[in-house]
């Protein structure tokens, strides 16, 4: 069992670590800031939790119990990547940063720019 844990935690580890270097690799090698905005927020997100989680196995395989503060930093990062790259490029959009020539359905951020608040009577 105490094997099994072991190999499953450096599983995790190495995975992180792959998703870390894969978010890395996007923000330098995307040609724009919406798709360069995925690569920290999807990838790394996943990369930090696989790493989280074998913290977390391996803690409670040395017998410390369960890492109550390593689950808090992952709720939270999971929680928060999300909600901060959709305020990030709600305000690229309002800014009007330009999008990669061909991107798909990059009109429609003209359409989303031009809508007005439902009057309130």
């Amino acid at each position: 069992m105490l094997l099994v844990m072991e190999v499953l935690a450096s599983f995790l580890l190495i995975m992180g670590g792959v998703f870390i270097l894969i978010g890395a690799l996007g923000m330098v090698k995307l040609p724009d800031f919406y798709t360069r905005l995925h690569a920290p927020t999807k990838a790394t997100t996943l990369g930090i939790g696989c790493i989280l989680i074998a913290s977390m196995a391996l803690h409670a395989l040395r017998g410390d119990g369960l890492s109550i503060q390593e689950l808090v930093i992952s709720l939270f990062l999971f929680i928060t990547a999300p909600v901060s790259a959709y305020m990030v490029a709600k305000a690229a959009l309002q800014r009007r940063t330009a999008f990669l020539e061909g991107t798909r359905n990059a009109d429609m951020s003209e359409d989303i720019l031009e809508r007005r608040a439902p009057d309130s009577r």
